[in-house]
């Protein structure tokens, strides 16, 4: 089961950044990355999603409630912000799936009986390990 969610574009907060590793001349000189801010608190979510989301245990939603996405992947700026976008998406979305409860059922009578067949087979073949009296 999944609570249904929508992000409105208006509650996002982009900021371009520089992006840190390799690339040269180029990654010195244009703000490519991307940081993603999302108020969880303050959004249009679900009140029930909004506190599944917050109590997840992830290192992206700071104390204050606010989810920070960096996105660096890609080189230009608005493959960047679609990227943070969809992970937003994943986040909030696993956030919204409730797992099914597991039902306990009781094992059948012939499963409890090759149960207990394979039990006396295998103590049967271990008995017959030991010394052999002469």
């Amino acid at each position: 089961m999944n609570i249904p969610f929508a992000i409105d574009p208006a509650e996002v907060e982009f900021s371009a950044i520089r992006a840190q590793g390799a690339g040269g001349q180029n990654v010195n000189k244009v703000s490519n990355a991307v940081h993603l801010r999302f108020d969880v608190r303050a959004s249009s979510l679900p009140d029930a999603l909004k506190q599944r989301l917050l109590a997840t245990r992830d290192q992206r939603i700071t104390d204050e409630g606010v989810v920070v996405i960096k996105a660096q992947q890609h080189r230009s700026l608005e493959k960047n912000r679609e990227d943070a976008m969809a992970r937003l998406h994943e986040l909030v979305a696993a956030a919204a799936h409730i797992p099914r409860v597991r039902k306990a059922t009781k094992p059948t009578r012939a499963s409890q009986r090759r149960r207990l067949e394979g039990k006396t087979l295998r103590s049967g073949i271990k008995a017959g390990r030991g010394k052999v009296q002469a």
